[in-house]
């Protein structure tokens, strides 16, 4: 295994050890690796949703309207959904 020495805050070190007193994790490399094994699977399928959105735009065919005209059209429907 491949050592790594990392610094955090005081707030995060206080965070770390609650967390491990919780008996949640066996010490703050067992959480640490927890979070990187969490992030690398998030990663994963935010790449999956990506690709099938893509698949999805590339199976939907060529758009016969004016791009501007169908976001206009998009964001007057869906005015909650901006931003």
């Amino acid at each position: 295994m491949t050592e790594l020495t990392i610094s955090v805050p005081p707030a995060l070190k206080q965070w770390i050890d609650e967390r491990v007193a919780q008996g949640l994790y066996a010490d703050a490399t067992d959480f640490v690796r927890a979070l990187l094994r969490r992030d690398q699977e998030q990663a994963a399928e935010d790449d999956a949703w990506l690709k099938a959105m893509i698949d999805e735009g590339l199976q939907s065919g060529r758009l016969h309207e004016n791009p501007k005209d169908v976001l206009r059209k998009i964001m007057t429907d869906h005015p909650a959904d901006r931003g």
